[in-house]
Formats: C-alpha cells, sequence, structure tokens
C-alpha cells in the first residue's frame, strides 16, 4: 500500500467521524405550565367518548420536545397530530380520547409526557370521571366486547362462549394456585 492511499484512508475516516459528531445535538430542558393538570369531569354514560385537550405552554427559552406520551389504559388513544415540538413562549395542545365502553363507575386515568421537561423530564397529565350505566340493564364487560366485536364485523359467526373462554389450545398458563 502506497503512502498516499493510506494518508487518503486516514482522511476520509476523519471527515467520517467529524460528520458523526455533529449529529447529535443536546436539547437542554425547559419549563411548561400545563392548563388544568389535574381535571374532573361530569358524569358520561357508558359507550361514549370523552374528548380531552390539553394545553401546554413553553415557558423557557429553549423548545419543548415531546419524545413519548404513554396512557395508562388501552381506551386511551393519543391523537398522532399532537405536537412534538413546541417553541419557546408559544403554545402546544395534547389531544386524547377516552373510550368508556369497557369501564364501569369511576375511573382515573394518568397520561405520561416524557420529553426535556425541566427537573424530572416527564409531567403527569391526570384525568378523573364516573361512568354511568345503562339503566335498563347492565351488561358485563364480555357482553360488550362481543357486541363490538360483531357491530364492527369481527368474528362473524362466532359464539359468546368462545369469546370468553377462548380455543381450549390456545389458553396460556398462571403461575400460583388455581
Amino acid at each position: 500500500m502506497r503512502k498516499s492511499d493510506f494518508l487518503l484512508i486516514i482522511l476520509l475516516c476523519g471527515i467520517y467521524i467529524s460528520s458523526l459528531s455533529s449529529c447529535t445535538k443536546k436539547v437542554n430542558p425547559t419549563t411548561v405550565e400545563v392548563e388544568d393538570q389535574d381535571r374532573h369531569y361530569y358524569p358520561i354514560q357508558q359507550g361514549e367518548d370523552l374528548d380531552l385537550n390539553y394545553g401546554i405552554l413553553n415557558t423557557g427559552d429553549n423548545p419543548l420536545v415531546i419524545t413519548e406520551i404513554q396512557p395508562s389504559c388501552g381506551c386511551i388513544v393519543v391523537d398522532k397530530k399532537s405536537p412534538q415540538i413546541v417553541l419557546p413562549h408559544k403554545k402546544g395542545y395534547i389531544h386524547i380520547k377516552y373510550n368508556s365502553t369497557k369501564n364501569v363507575g369511576y375511573v382515573q386515568h394518568f397520561i405520561r409526557c416524557y420529553g426535556n421537561f425541566f427537573r424530572l423530564g416527564v409531567i403527569e397529565l391526570r384525568f378523573d370521571v364516573n361512568v354511568v350505566p345503562d339503566a335498563d340493564y347492565t351488561r358485563d364487560y364480555e357482553e360488550l366486547y362481543h357486541n363490538y366485536n360483531e357491530k364492527n364485523g369481527k368474528f362473524k359467526g362466532a359464539k359468546l362462549k368462545d369469546a370468553v373462554d377462548g380455543n381450549s389450545a390456545e389458553r396460556g398458563y398462571y403461575v400460583g394456585q388455581p
């Protein structure tokens, strides 16, 4: 190998390594104010959707970057159009939809937002609501699940027993006493 080829390889490696170091940008923490972080909603009837909009004001001098939003339940869906970046001294909204089909009674949920928040890097949004069942007949979870799937075209012709108990060959296992 000639000396010029060796120097060319070292030069290319140096350029490559310097380009990698410019890709890592640290986002400094920022302070925020959440509009009504802990909310209590009036009772809703079972099966209704509840739309929640949390306003987040970036009071710091750095942009707010929300990296992840984790709801505490599968009945909460975060709108993908919710902002991931909020500029300094601007306001963004996190849009959330709560489906009350599977819940009855007092319900309390938490939504954790991770990002470059000052102190811990996480804020927690909370809400609670009382879900009221239909006065005529109170259906249990299995019946609600079966009706939902029939309405949406899932498992046509399946029996309620199969939806509740499942196929005996596909059952999982448990640990401890039966």
